[in-house]
């Protein structure tokens, strides 16, 4: 059943920039409703990523109807809920939690987000031997959604190497033998060299965390380069990748639809994704692509 008042919020470190306030409470004025998303950052609270299933609980305690969920509590959530849906169960990983009957249960739009974004801003790419970077809760989403998008085979490359094999463990179990494999940074130059494209999953080109993921030596003309991190919207990734020719898609795309299905988990109303990616060009200050 539906209501007309609604109070949502983020958990997260350094959310100070982000545009989910914004897009949603734009969202909810054109429906008629009442609602307020606040952020809840938890380094202005002083506290670390495990202070998140207090934080839970608390936002549950006080009449919240749902949160958002970011880097880097979107694993470490996951024990203080009381059930998953499916796809966040298969990713292990929740960036959705709403409040029903007094049960916290998680979801993940990360994963539909980046699929429609992904097929909206790059719907012709090979996507045979794809490349990407971070195996975090993001990056589990974007690999399920690159696969679920036909890719071939995802090599899921992270700083901490067991991280990456569980990754590809799971994504192996999930969509077959052979889909999925796990390598070391020291690997990414030969992997880059004879990919078709790499997805950027992790913090690095963020306002607080600024700069490449990978040296631009390793960028080259036949990659195609889609980003996660979109406040900036224009990293310093796409910036260079995009100077030497390649496709690229930003990361402002999953960051609508994501809350598009975020609001409708929130509210159990339909958002208009036209409507909103407008909106997010306007907040971002960006120029849209061209078509």
């Amino acid at each position: 059943m539906t209501k007309d008042s609604y109070l949502v919020g983020l958990i997260g470190s350094g959310i100070g920039p982000s545009l989910s306030p914004a897009l949603h409470e734009r969202e909810a004025d054109r429906q008629g409703l009442r609602y307020l998303y606040r952020l809840i950052d938890i380094d202005e609270l002083g506290v670390g990523p495990e202070a998140v299933g207090d934080l839970v609980r608390a936002a549950r305690d006080l009449g919240f109807d749902g949160l958002n969920i970011t880097h880097p509590c979107k694993q470490l959530v996951i024990p203080h809920l009381d059930a998953l849906a499916p796809q966040a169960e298969a990713l292990g990983a929740v960036n959705t939690v709403v409040f029903e009957d007094g049960r916290a249960i998680g979801h993940n739009t990360d994963v539909t987000g980046f699929a429609a974004s992904f097929a909206r801003g790059l719907p012709d790419v090979p996507l045979d031997r794809v490349v990407q970077l971070g195996a975090g809760g993001a990056g589990a989403a974007v690999a399920h959604a690159t696969l679920t998008l036909g890719a071939g085979c995802v090599t899921v490359v992270d700083a901490l190497p067991e991280r990456a094999a569980a990754l590809a463990d799971s994504l192996t179990g999930h969509f077959g033998a052979g889909r999925a494999a796990a390598a070391t940074p020291d690997r990414l130059s030969g992997l880059l060299a004879h990919a078709d494209g790499v997805v950027h999953a992790t913090p690095t080109g963020m306002a607080a965390h600024p700069g490449l993921p990978f040296p631009a030596e390793l960028l080259h003309p036949g990659l195609w380069v889609a980003e996660v991190v979109y406040r900036p919207l224009e990293t310093e990734l796409l910036l260079t990748a995009r100077d030497l020719g390649c496709a690229t898609l930003d990361g402002g795309g999953m960051a609508v639809f994501q809350a598009v299905d975020a609001f409708r988990l929130f509210t159990g109303r339909e958002p208009d994704s036209t409507r909103m990616l407008a909106e997010f060009t306007e907040l971002a200050g960006a120029v849209p692509a061209p078509k």
